[in-house]
């Protein structure tokens, strides 16, 4: 089948680009977040493309007042990986790896126009391969970049000015669980467990980037930290292997309450202080919940959903993923102490015995 893709030289097979591969669980995808200096206004977006689902889907979603709006959308793609338009939710790549436009046409109560400029060139990280026994459980790509932000949000008639905002956007792409999940268990998968941090920071002339998988036992499988000046280019910026974060938990959750991350550096480490202000779930953006990824809604669906994040039960299953809006504070041998916004991204599941989870 032939779609607007293939009049483009982006092609990575002989097929047309409708074919990805033949992995159900193949997907593509584009996230942002945008917040206010004092972390206290957020937004996040997420459009995703299931080529082998035949679906695609978006999501924004808006912490303001203790009170998470979201407004989910989903759609038959009809092979179309072009069209980057779900419902009101649209995406447009204004400067390949520099700017990029979320809008939503009001739809709900709830409407934006929010432009995301690069502040340097995007990281990619590690490749992401993780199998569960003989099962590929991921293998993907992303880039990552810290951006300015400009426009504004709007819900129920109240308009947020984004300008002076900050956030972060990534683009990945792969295989990572979407859809319907497969009822059949793998034997010899060994002792179920998944352990995420990312911690994407936004500093007055530079940027903060680290993240970590690791194994039941703290082991991690994919770890890397990057400290990035504004207008680096690819092969810009500080990068760490051996980072580490030594974390103190909400007392009975799985989520912390502060947070140190160590770079090692040639000339001394350097700590960044994390201490979360604001939450925000992951679930709002279709990270599980009834507006999963890749999730069959029908040739169109469009609905809101408000979620009152004093009421919420920050220990159920659903609730597990979240990122906490956060003050940072870095500390770089011979440089003045510097403040800055950034999040921190957490998902525990299973034991974790280096924090004495079972």
């Amino acid at each position: 089948m032939l779609t607007k893709g293939d009049d483009y030289p982006i092609h990575q097979t002989p097929e047309p680009i409708a074919y990805a591969g033949s992995d159900r669980n193949f997907y593509d995808r584009y996230f942002f977040n945008a917040y206010s200096p004092d972390g206290t206004e957020f937004v996040a977006a997420a459009f995703g493309v299931y080529p082998a689902l035949n679906v695609a889907d978006a999501h924004v979603s808006i912490v303001k007042d203790g009170v998470q709006r979201c407004l989910h959308a989903s759609k038959v793609l009809n092979m179309e990986r072009m069209d980057l338009t779900v419902g009101p939710i649209r995406i447009e790549v204004l400067e390949p790896l520099q700017r990029l436009k979320v809008t939503v046409e009001r739809a709900e109560g709830i409407a934006c126009e929010l432009t995301f400029e690069g502040r340097a060139f995007p990281i990619e990280e590690p490749r992401f391969v993780k199998r569960i026994g003989p099962r590929l459980f991921m293998d993907y790509t992303r880039l990552t970049q810290n951006c300015r932000v400009s426009g504004w949000v709007e819900m129920d008639g109240r308009r947020l000015d984004a300008a002076g905002w900050l956030g972060t956007r990534d683009r990945s792409w792969g295989i990572r669980p979407v859809g319907a999940p497969d009822p059949q268990p793998t034997p010899g998968a060994g002792v179920p467990g998944f352990f995420w941090q990312w911690t994407p920071v936004n500093f007055d002339d530079r940027s903060v980037f680290f993240h970590v998988n690791a194994d039941p036992d703290g082991q991690p499988w994919n770890t890397r930290a990057v400290i990035l000046p504004d207008g680096a280019g690819p092969e810009g910026g500080w990068e760490a292997d051996g980072p580490s974060m030594d974390v103190t938990l909400r007392q009975g959750l799985r989520h912390a309450e502060r947070g140190t991350l160590t770079i090692p550096l040639a000339d001394g480490a350097a700590t960044v202080d994390l201490e979360p202000v604001t939450t925000f779930l992951m679930r709002g953006i279709g990270y599980g919940g009834e507006w999963r990824h890749g999730g069959l809604k029908g040739e169109l669906a469009v609905a809101r959903e408000d979620i009152d994040l004093s009421a919420a039960d920050m220990g159920a299953m659903e609730n597990l993923h979240i990122q906490a809006i956060s003050k940072a504070v870095l500390r770089a041998p011979g440089e003045p102490e510097r403040q800055g916004v950034g999040v921190f991204e957490q998902l525990i599941l299973g034991p974790y015995r280096p924090y004495g989870l079972g």
